[in-house]
């Protein structure tokens, strides 16, 4: 590794450990919004059983999110986010 590439590497590690620490605020945070996947469902006038079979999910991975247990992640998220912004749409779509 050529010097300077260690010595910018070793100067991050640095502020890491003053952030981790409170000693220094970060350069930049991000704030995910966390998905209303209940509110979502119920925008479709669906059960959990009919919401679950329009996603491809199952019922208990869907009651798991409903209730904060888990989160949806990767494809699933942004279906939730499809359905969420027209839901009437990706009705049509997925029947």
């Amino acid at each position: 590794m050529k010097e300077q590439a260690f010595n910018e590497l070793m100067e991050s590690m640095k502020q890491a450990v003053a952030i981790s620490n409170g000693e220094m605020q970060p350069s930049r945070t991000f704030v995910y919004s966390p998905v209303n996947v209940k509110e979502i469902r119920e925008r479709t006038n669906k059960n959990q059983e009919e919401f679950a079979n329009m996603i491809g999910v199952k019922v208990g991975t869907l009651r798991n999110w409903e209730q904060g247990r888990r989160k949806p992640d990767g494809a699933a998220l942004s279906l939730l986010k499809i359905v969420a912004a027209n839901p009437i749409y990706v009705e049509q779509i997925l029947k």
